[in-house]
């Protein structure tokens, strides 16, 4: 299901929007991902690689902490403590259970990453018209980069913003990444480089993809007639499509693509 919330800003900026003038934000996970995809952190300690003990583990805080991700209902600075909690029990786990490069590696190659359908092409298109992509993710940016070379189309106007895991010359892991990005302090305007900021500045219009109606900041404060967001509602559809449509131009259900995005461009 497509809902178009706003269908005249909509067929203005596909009037205006075109390769020379736009720049794309984009979230990995739930998003150039589909919505029955593993994410990036269950990836990072596959089960196969890592034992079933961390995999328990991991699906433990995930039953406590997941739900509170989609919770709108919760104060927003309630949910940021509880998500940087989540965050943090997670990474401590990767180290607790002595994750090493090649086990990292290895886990990419076993998971069970799923790309949604026509984001190879979207990515490829962008590509080939030196789109600027920023792909801004709370997830771990050694799997979300690994996984796209792996599959052939992560490419030179690519720019990952994201947490990565750092490692030791013996390959062994570095407790605690630097200035943890999660779901909730996604912003360009906090994260990006200065130039990063020049490339995307040099830009007319903004576009923004996401999954979560927080993935609408990933760009920055911008111009609400200059700025394009696009909403993939995954889950609790009945409880979370009142606020989708709120802050989201485009609302997108998990059955859609990126084919479907492509016809507003």
């Amino acid at each position: 299901m497509i809902y178009i919330n706003n269908e005249e800003k909509v067929n203005k900026l596909k009037e205006k929007m075109d390769k020379n003038n736009i720049c794309i934000f984009l979230d990995y996970d739930k998003t150039i991902t589909s919505s029955e995809s593993e994410d990036s952190w269950a990836t990072t300690a596959n089960r196969k690689v890592m034992g079933q003990e961390i995999s328990n583990d991991l699906d433990k805080l995930y039953e406590k902490y997941g739900p509170i991700e989609f919770d709108y209902s919760m104060d927003i600075t309630e949910r940021e403590k509880y998500i940087i909690e989540w965050y943090d029990k997670c990474m401590e786990l990767y180290y607790t259970y002595h994750l090493t490069e090649q086990k990292l590696k290895e886990s990419i190659d076993n998971s069970n990453l799923i790309l949604r359908d026509g984001v190879k092409e979207f990515l490829f298109k962008l590509y080939k018209n030196d789109i600027p992509v920023i792909i801004l993710s709370a997830g771990i940016g050694n799997v979300i980069e690994q996984s796209l070379k792996k599959e052939k189309c992560y490419y030179n106007n690519i720019h990952m913003i994201s947490n990565f895991i750092k490692f030791d010359d013996n390959g062994n892991m570095i407790k605690f990444c630097d200035n943890m990005i999660h779901s909730l302090n996604k912003n360009i305007d906090k994260l990006g480089n200065l130039q990063l900021k020049e490339k995307i500045e040099a830009k007319e219009y903004r576009i923004v993809i996401g999954d979560l109606v927080e993935d609408i900041y990933m760009m920055g404060k911008y111009p609400e007639d200059k700025s394009l967001k696009i909403g993939f509602l995954n889950k609790n559809i009945t409880e979370n499509l009142e606020v989708y449509n709120k802050n989201f131009d485009i609302v997108l259900t998990k059955e859609n693509n990126f084919y479907d995005i492509e016809k507003f461009l």
